[in-house]
């Protein structure tokens, strides 16, 4: 079984299933599902078409492992030719209804637990803490009535920032696995997207679930018995302990521990007196306010004319996911090199523009994904479809919170369906792109080499907001200065910025005291 990583560059929230993952109790409720049927099947007069044979391990794993416990109920009766009704929650234990049945099997849950106790794997605590250290956060996600009881029982309550259980989806009315509304619903909590999410689950439904949801990477658990139940499920790699899953090092820090650029303007002006520099910005959040509708989006006057001075210094070019000609109407700053569509369009301040031809391929698909999603989300209040020439945008700021997984998971079922598409997200907005290697810290590069610098005299300013920044923020770690615009909606986040700002303000203030301190040489 291989080993795999988590990378906090791309995977934000880890969600945890309990049994079998968290704590050793999975033969526990192994042990009370054959108490339970086992009387019951002993006790049930003899019918035509109906098995009595006594529950076995391997029924565990095939009807009831990972399910809500009045599936597992039903779906393993009707596999032995029994017929119950689903019943109501408030049914009398052991009465002969899925709730009834259901409700027995959680006596002698919690009779065992009460006898033997709970224990947390060493592997899993371990593999939480190194998530910890390096921001990623957790939840619990659990068809178990009885997860506060077990957590708490192994002492690793407190690991957790979300628990979303059996009773929680009975609350919300939340189908359960192999459904994915309860990881959704986890993953809400978190305020991370899927698409940024890693599920641990050690049953199938469970890994059937995380791939029905659109999530990041799906580790199965196989503790002990063949992994290919779990990769057959849709699992991306399987373990047979946590330990073979690492959490990728890095020389990033969260934004609380990047210094502010003003207070340290004295280490920039030093490392950037008789330099040539190239300064490269981002658009929306970083020079521009974000608004809750993008339309609206306006750069302010001031940090215009910064710019128009700055442009005489050095080169100065905007890199927008925004098309190219809606960044150069909302920028209007004669001088300059633009970069729309994450770079798939470039132009400069003479000539005709540049396109990235690789790109050209996924506008077929890209005309039908628009197709698509504005028909499935026309009904979707606040959602909007925002298409550019290589890149479409669904919005969901304005969504109600219960909405927001909708509206992801449209983008993300559509997406997957074309072969030229890949996913990506940004500050409440998921778009679709071409699915080729290419991001924001690509584009700057390739921008660099347009403009001519690309030898190590050259320092590099780059300036953004949103986690599709990063890349480009990544890209010149070494050779240039990076400036991270903070914004209370990413929290305390990983970046690799060498210097933060609070708000397009900011940067405002310290992209005016730049010029006649750099150079374009």
């Amino acid at each position: 079984m291989a080993a795999t990583n988590i990378d906090p560059r791309r995977h934000r929230a880890v969600l945890f299933d309990m049994d079998g993952v968290l704590t050793d109790t999975t033969s526990v409720h192994a042990a009370a599902w054959k108490q339970l049927f086992d009387r019951y099947l002993a006790d049930r007069p003899a019918a035509a078409g109906e098995d009595h044979r006594p529950f076995t391990t391997s029924d565990y794993a095939r009807h009831v492992d990972g399910k809500p416990r009045v599936n597992g109920v039903l779906d393993f009766l009707r596999s032995r030719g029994i017929v119950l009704p689903r019943g109501l929650a408030d049914d009398d234990p052991g009465q002969e209804t899925g709730h009834g049945l259901g409700r027995l099997k959680d006596r002698y849950f919690r009779e065992a637990l009460a006898a033997h106790g709970a224990e947390a794997f060493d592997d899993a605590v371990a593999l939480i803490e190194s998530l910890h250290r390096r921001g990623v956060r957790t939840a619990v996600v659990s068809a178990s009535r009885n997860c506060a009881l077990v957590l708490e029982q192994a002492g690793v309550a407190d690991l957790f920032a979300v628990r979303v259980d059996g009773v929680t989806a009975e609350e919300l009315g939340l189908p359960g696995k192999p459904d994915p509304a309860i990881l959704l619903e986890a993953a809400r909590r978190l305020g991370v997207p899927s698409s940024a999410c890693v599920v641990v689950d050690d049953a199938p439904a469970g890994v059937a679930a995380a791939k029905a949801g659109g999530f990041a990477l799906i580790v199965g658990v196989v503790r002990r018995g063949p992994p290919s139940r779990l990769l057959d499920a849709g699992a991306d790699v399987a373990v047979s302990t946590l330990a073979d899953v690492s959490v990728a090092a890095s020389e990033e820090r969260h934004l609380s521990e990047v210094p502010d650029g003003l207070d340290h303007w004295d280490e920039i002006a030093d490392r950037l007196r008789d330099h040539r520099v190239v300064l490269l910005l981002d658009f929306d959040g970083t020079l521009a306010p974000i608004k809750s509708e993008p339309t609206k989006v306006t750069m302010p006057v001031k940090s215009r004319q910064v710019l128009q001075t700055l442009a005489q210094q050095c080169p100065v070019a905007i890199l927008s996911g925004r098309d190219l000609h809606d960044v150069r109407r909302r920028v209007r700053v004669a001088g300059l090199w633009y970069a729309g569509s994450h770079g798939f369009e470039l132009a400069g301040p003479v000539g005709e523009p540049i396109v990235q031809q690789d790109g050209e391929s996924a506008l077929p698909d890209l005309d039908e994904a628009e197709r698509l999603l504005s028909a499935e989300l026309e009904t979707v209040a606040g959602a909007m479809v925002d298409r550019k020439r290589f890149a479409l945008a669904v919005h969901y700021r304005n969504v109600r919170p219960d909405a927001v997984d909708q509206v992801i998971a449209a983008v993300h079922r559509i997406g997957d369906a074309l072969p030229t598409l890949r996913t990506t997200h940004g500050r409440r907005v998921v778009e679709l792109l071409p699915n080729i290697d290419w991001d924001k810290g690509r584009a700057l590069r390739w921008l660099l080499a347009q403009l001519g610098y690309t030898d190590a005299d050259v320092t590099p300013i780059f300036a953004g907001d949103d986690y599709t920044d990063e890349d480009a923020l990544h890209e010149i770690r070494e050779d240039g200065i990076g400036i991270v615009v903070r914004s209370a909606e990413h929290g305390d986040r990983l970046t690799w910025a060498h210097y933060s700002v609070d708000g397009p303000r900011a940067l405002r203030t310290l992209l005016a005291r730049m010029p006649y301190l750099v150079t374009s040489g």
